[in-house]
């Protein structure tokens, strides 16, 4: 089955994939600065470098800050498209409230966001108390960062794919229907192709949020080394050590293998563009 989109649903594509473009610009113009901070603190030498980064407690900092944005940004692609669709697709009493409660994140203060999350998810918490009989600890684990990650990443995902949504007529399901597709082939070969690559740029930005992500997660985390010690965390303590070069090496090691993921991304998302979305 083929899917012919209109003039409408390609220009949102092409919002989509401009979203993206203006995220690898944005990328670049950091990238330009944080040669500026290798220039000006004088970068240390290989040796000193390899040290740095090879450390336990700054390789576990790392392994912590992207796998924890990634689990994050992969929850939140699924239910962020869930949300977008219901939002689009049903009409229900205190629709407009939950639309709006969608952009708190963008609105919230991320510190503000922290305390609530730890007082809520904390043992002696509203929710952290009903879960602390049954053995489950999310407060100062890496769950909690998670859950803190979450709340702050699902709007890229809901605003990025809810235009799309919008503009996917219903008579394509409905004719997709008449020619004997199922509902999970009408979702499979009709509506995620076009919502693929909006999805997918959702995920980046969800993700590339959650990995340099610090004023909702220090209250949550408990910043304990080894456990729930994020890498954003570490390098502000490395400066106010003094530590320029130690901070100004894991800062480097991040803008690296975060340039590499959603390059990988946006390769993903140009085959999805050349596999999936044809023109009638």
């Amino acid at each position: 089955m083929t899917l012919a989109l209109d003039t409408r649903t390609l220009n949102a594509l092409r919002i989509s994939f401009g979203t993206a473009f203006v995220a690898a610009i944005v990328n670049l113009i950091f990238g330009v600065i944080l040669a500026w901070v290798l220039v000006r603190y004088r970068f240390p030498g290989k040796r000193v470098i390899d040290a740095m980064v090879a450390a336990t407690r700054t390789l576990n900092a790392l392994r912590i800050s992207f796998g924890t944005a990634f689990v994050a940004a992969i929850v939140n692609l699924i239910f962020g498209v869930i949300l977008a669709w219901v939002l689009v697709r049903y009409r229900f009493p205190g629709k407009r409230v939950i639309d709006a409660m969608v952009d708190l994140p963008f609105a919230l203060p991320t510190a503000v966001a922290g305390i609530a999350l730890a007082t809520l998810y904390a043992p002696n918490g509203w929710i952290g108390a009903l879960l602390a009989p049954l053995g489950i600890k999310i407060a100062f684990t890496p769950i909690g960062i998670v859950i803190a990650l979450i709340f702050v990443g699902l709007p890229f995902v809901v605003r990025t794919v809810q235009p799309i949504m919008e503009e996917i007529d219903k008579e394509v399901e409905e004719a997709a229907a008449t020619l004997g597709a199922s509902r999970f082939q009408t979702i499979r070969r009709v509506l995620l192709p076009g919502l693929l690559p909006a999805g997918l740029t959702g995920f980046a930005l969800a993700f590339a949020r959650g990995v340099g992500e610090y004023g909702s997660v220090i209250f949550i985390a408990g910043n304990l080394p080894y456990v729930s010690e994020i890498a954003p965390l570490l390098i502000v303590i490395r400066l106010e050590e003094f530590n320029y070069p130690a901070a100004t090496a894991i800062a480097a090691v991040m803008l690296v293998i975060s340039f590499a993921m959603l390059l990988v991304i946006n390769s993903i998302q140009a085959w999805s563009r050349r596999r999936y979305v044809y023109v009638a």
